[in-house]
């Protein structure tokens, strides 16, 4: 499976984002994570979703990333609302818990005045 992410650009703080990850195989069986890598830092997962939809949250961003999945386009979304500096990052999408050889380019967020 590869799974490809997109959706990101330059946004000022306190603006919203939308990303997609497209997977190119069946991911219903998978919980689902969107992580991020910001320069110098390790990649952390900041959101996950399950098959039935039930979501978890890092607590960075609690209240303002919601993730979403669509297990007929084999597609997961992640909506970020109020976004600050903090936020830039590369975002990527993989299976919880990771497989390394499902890990597509990321899309880059930047968040900045």
């Amino acid at each position: 499976v590869q799974l490809q992410a997109s959706g990101g650009g330059l946004v000022q703080p306190g603006g919203s984002l939308t990303l997609s990850c497209a997977a190119s195989g069946d991911i219903f069986i998978y919980v689902m994570g969107w992580y991020r890598q910001a320069p110098g830092k390790q990649r952390e997962v900041v959101a996950t979703v399950t098959s039935a939809g039930r979501a978890n949250y890092t607590d960075s961003v609690k209240g303002r990333f919601n993730i979403s999945r669509d297990n007929a386009k084999n597609t997961v979304y992640l909506q970020m609302n109020s976004l600050k500096l903090e936020d830039t990052a590369v975002y990527y999408c993989n299976t919880i818990p990771v497989r390394m050889n499902y890990w597509g380019k990321g899309t880059q967020v930047t968040v900045s005045s």
